[in-house]
């Protein structure tokens, strides 16, 4: 396991320890769990990327087309 060390504002420090308390638990795993819904926000939006860089532009807009059509008619 790493030690990090960051420097924050002391008024973001103090809204960070009152989250950790309101969320009983540590700031040390407020961030871990931080961290990880960063990371795994990160490699969706990699795994997006890489699949629409092999997709049809055409297919996706027909596709976007049908959802909006499908959203309007739920109205």
């Amino acid at each position: 396991m790493s030690t990090l060390t960051i420097r924050l504002p002391e008024d973001k420090h103090s809204r960070i320890r009152q989250l950790a308390k309101h969320r009983e638990m540590s700031v040390n795993k407020l961030f871990e769990e931080l961290a990880t819904i960063s990371i795994a926000e990160f490699d969706a939006e990699s795994r997006f990327r890489a699949m629409a860089a092999r997709g049809s532009t055409k297919k996706g807009l027909a596709l976007l087309s049908k959802l909006d059509a499908a959203f309007s008619a739920m109205k």
